[in-house]
């Protein structure tokens, strides 16, 4: 296969779809966990579910840039046609994955004593949690070489494959987990056990899909690795350098989030629990700009490397339209009908009452979000890492200033003005990067 010459809609809606999907997939997961121990469990078992997939939510969320950096590299490789650079990119990712996963085992028991002296809990849910998490955290070397291999499935545009591994990670887990839970009564260590038996079992089978294509598409006199390629200096610490960049900005992302909800408990519980349900709609609505992003990513790096400013063009235009229009239609469904699905998620009147009062805001921050999700996806196709790094840090400036001027005036309107406001920052900051991104693309 060969990167695309030329890109229309229906194109990226082919590449989108699969990827939409896979990202829906992954909250259904805990959804089954939260079923079978809600039914087969103690309170105590799901309290320690929560904590412990919180804590493996952020690990994990931190060392996101295994995926997205594998992304921009392996696309800009795949456009240029160098089939070996490729494989070198796998490689690096895959070495740095395990790397990164052994240290995470090293350093479990000071990362247990940091994430547990943070959350409080009852004293019988954090024995359970500690027990879950000595168990999850054996498949961290898994999990982070899964980013690696979906970072180049990405890159090379296959989205349905990263669909199948999505589906195997998450459809092994869930029988697992009902096994392991459910018929034996294991508890959260059931829950635990079956999460790391089917993230090592993906890492083989994913790793074989990925495999078996990159074998298919080098010559039979070709190594699959070239040691030399691989551990080549500058391109080691060119994916360091990026990754760091990566880690730096995603980190700045869940402050900004985790500041949200730090600042909505000011309000007291009702309001906490509110804006929590109304995150659950913008998280689904990430779900479909995800898609989008991701194509972009894919087709950027791939002009890019390509040398290819109308193909790089092409992708940019297309795929920002069709992000606007699902962008739009997310945002009227929440401002039209949030009312009514807030009945399914809570029968808490008053809970409804306020979320109800800032629904609208939800909508709008939806609506102008995928300008700032569409040029994340542009800058790590292009592996413009820096100016990521550099973008998420004014944008927080910005949003913690503007939170600081408008919360005791506004309350919470304002909170939400200033995550608005925060989104707009993200994408005008990389807009201001974005011409000498273009010019860079030299035919």
């Amino acid at each position: 296969m060969h990167p695309p010459d030329s890109i229309d809609y229906e194109f990226i809606l082919r590449k989108a779809w699969p990827i939409i999907l896979a990202n829906i997939a992954v909250p259904l997961l805990g959804l089954v966990d939260t079923a079978v121990i809600g039914n087969v469990g103690t309170v105590e078992d799901l309290g320690a579910i929560a904590f412990g997939a919180l804590i493996f939510s952020f690990v994990y969320w931190s060392f996101g840039f295994l995926r997205m950096g594998t992304t921009g590299f392996a696309a800009q490789a795949y456009g240029a046609g160098d089939e070996l650079e490729v494989r070198a990119i796998l490689g690096r990712s895959l070495l740095l994955a395990t790397s990164l996963g052994l240290l995470l085992i090293f350093l479990q028991w000071p990362i247990r004593l940091v994430a547990f002296y943070l959350l409080t809990g009852g004293e019988t849910v954090e024995v359970i949690a500690q027990q879950y998490f000595s168990i999850r955290i054996w498949g961290a070397p898994a999990t982070l070489s899964i980013f690696a291999l979906m970072g180049v499935l990405i890159g090379l545009g296959q989205s349905r494959t990263l669909l199948l591994v999505q589906l195997f990670l998450n459809g092994l887990n869930m029988v697992l987990d009902i096994w392991f839970a459910g018929l034996l009564g294991w508890g959260a260590e059931g829950i635990a056990l079956g999460t790391v038996i089917a993230e090592w079992s993906t890492v083989v089978f994913s790793g074989w899909l990925v495999f078996n294509l990159l074998n298919a598409r080098k010559s039979s006199t070709e190594q699959f690795w070239s040691k030399r390629q691989v551990f080549d200096p500058i391109k080691l610490r060119r994916t360091l350098s990026a990754n760091t960049d990566i880690m730096i900005r995603t980190l700045l992302l869940v402050f900004s989030f985790a500041w949200f909800t730090n600042q909505s408990a000011r309000f007291g519980d009702v309001v906490l629990a509110a804006n929590h349900i109304l995150l659950q709609f913008v998280s689904f609505a990430a779900f479909f700009l995800d898609g989008y992003a991701f194509v972009v990513e894919s087709l950027v790096g791939s002009a890019i490397g390509k040398k290819s400013r109308v193909l790089f063009d092409a992708a940019i235009k297309k795929s920002t339209v069709l992000a606007l229009v699902t962008a739009w239609t997310l945002a009227m469904w929440i401002w039209l009908f949030g009312d009514v699905i807030m009945v399914q998620l809570t029968d808490f009147p008053a809970v409804r009452t306020a979320a109800n009062e800032v629904l609208f805001l939800a909508a709008i921050y939806v609506m102008f979000s995928f300008v700032a999700f569409q040029l994340d996806g542009i800058f790590i196709g292009a592996s413009y890492t820096r100016q990521m790094r550099n973008a998420a840090f004014i944008s927080l400036m910005v949003y913690l200033l503007v939170w600081w001027v408008v919360i005791d005036r506004y309350g919470v309107n304002g909170l939400w003005w200033a995550m608005i406001i925060y989104v707009s920052a993200r994408a005008g900051a990389l807009l201001f990067y974005f011409p000498s991104l273009r010019k860079s693309i030299v035919p």
